[in-house]
């Protein structure tokens, strides 16, 4: 992606120990999610221990970032000072069928007045960030059209 949806000035993603995984995966264009090895569940947001076994050897692995948008919420009122002008956008989130229904939240791309349609089927696009320091990479989201192109 060329252009940054959003404007610049937000403060970079802080990834831990527990997630660095998943933003070094978005800095490379892949999408990584946590996955059990001992009952082979997929979980999202990163623990340390299986929601469903409470086993604690997890590894991440690589998902298609593809979806539909389960739910969405238009937003007027920005949530930093950054994003004082830019307004409305559309926050979405995503659940990843593939992926034991895990739910991913991001950007919808696209005009903030477009019609949000529950079950629509999306796609992640990766939002480089590379001057910033550090750099960081989003997780955007964009409707895919019928015929399966984006």
């Amino acid at each position: 992606m060329n252009t940054a949806y959003l404007k610049p000035g937000l403060p970079a993603p802080a990834a831990s120990d527990l997630d660095r995984p998943y933003w070094d995966g978005l800095r490379e264009g892949r999408l990584l999610v946590q996955r059990c090895r001992r009952c082979d569940r997929y979980q999202w947001g990163p623990e340390w221990i299986c929601h469903r076994c409470q086993n604690f050897d997890l590894a991440y692995v690589e998902v298609e970032p593809r979806g539909r948008l389960y739910s969405h919420q238009r937003v007027w009122h920005p949530v930093h000072p950054a994003l004082g002008a830019q307004g409305p956008y559309v926050i979405v989130l995503v659940e990843l069928p593939h992926a034991d229904d895990i739910r991913l939240v991001g950007n919808l791309l696209g005009d903030p007045m477009q019609d949000l349609r529950i079950g629509a089927e999306v796609e992640g696009v990766f939002e480089h960030h590379a001057d910033h320091a550090p750099p960081f990479t989003l997780l955007q989201w964009r409707y895919v059209k019928a015929d399966g192109s984006a």
